[in-house]
């Protein structure tokens, strides 16, 4: 399946349309023949659900795609389930995922942005872009974009891994940090690095990016080379971090994420 974002939704939803539907921050799925599926809308109507706030955001290997919320009374059993969105990830694809992250985003931005932060008036969409608009004060809010860079750090054949405290279980992954205003993301991956574990880096240089909804990211990724310092982490984000041989990994991220295509990298690399 491929997955292509648009603004610009049917008249009507089809019958093969893909409904994100979320209840308590979980996003509903079937089972079938041992195979997990997105709702369609032949589905929702079975179901008998009605779905709020409804937004299409795109296509699924050609099928329009909405997500929406679902209310408290919402009532589905045999086959249909609510998982959260990152047990999705070892029940879809890669371009299922993403599809799921985008819905998640935008019904996070939507909830977010029912009112105008400048004048308090009801906001309504924008017709000829994704956007939120103040029919009182004109103001436009865009879907949010937070941007964050993720790098991998490495010395003397070894990658620098930590855990955080964020992370749920024991695994490792390589460090990752918000861009503050008026920093370049080059000055970011400096100061993170340094913030987190006391060390500096040098000959920064850009990887890859993903869109990651947990709960607005860009992850913009770098590799980078140690230039100096002994670790010394920040006990308030970061429990355990050392540099670690290809034979020598610890529990690593999911497949699914760039940090783990970071680490695959070094791998690849040392072998």
């Amino acid at each position: 399946m491929a997955f292509v974002a648009d603004s610009k939704q049917p008249t009507v939803a089809p019958e093969n349309a893909l409904w994100f539907l979320v209840h308590d921050n979980r996003i509903l799925i079937k089972e079938k023949q041992d195979n997990y599926l997105i709702p369609q809308s032949s589905d929702i109507k079975k179901l008998g659900l009605a779905p709020e706030k409804k937004q299409f955001f795109g296509l699924l290997d050609g099928k329009p795609c909405y997500v929406a919320e679902l209310g408290d009374g919402a009532d589905v059993s045999g086959a249909f389930s609510f998982v959260g969105l990152r047990a999705l990830f070892s029940q879809f694809g890669e371009d299922v995922i993403r599809a799921a992250g985008m819905a998640s985003q935008l019904l996070r931005w939507g909830q977010n942005h029912r009112y105008c932060g400048r004048c308090g008036e009801r906001t309504g969409n924008k017709k000829d872009e994704r956007a939120k608009i103040c029919p009182r004060c004109g103001l436009i809010n865009y879907p949010r974009l937070s941007p964050a860079m993720i790098v991998a750090v490495l010395k003397d054949h070894k990658i620098l891994l930590a855990h955080s405290k964020r992370f749920p279980g024991k695994f490792f992954s390589v460090l990752a940090g918000f861009v503050e205003p008026g920093e370049t993301l080059e000055e970011c991956v400096k100061r993170e690095v340094s913030e987190e574990v006391g060390i500096t880096v040098r000959n920064i240089r850009y990887f890859g990016s993903q869109p990651w909804p947990f709960p607005d990211s860009l992850m913009v990724a770098f590799t980078a080379e140690y230039a100096a310092g002994e670790i010394s982490i920040d006990h308030s984000e970061i429990s355990e971090a050392g540099w670690y041989s290809a034979k020598q990994l610890p529990s690593i991220p999911p497949k699914i994420s760039i940090a783990r295509e970071l680490i695959d990298w070094f791998l690849e690399k040392e072998g």
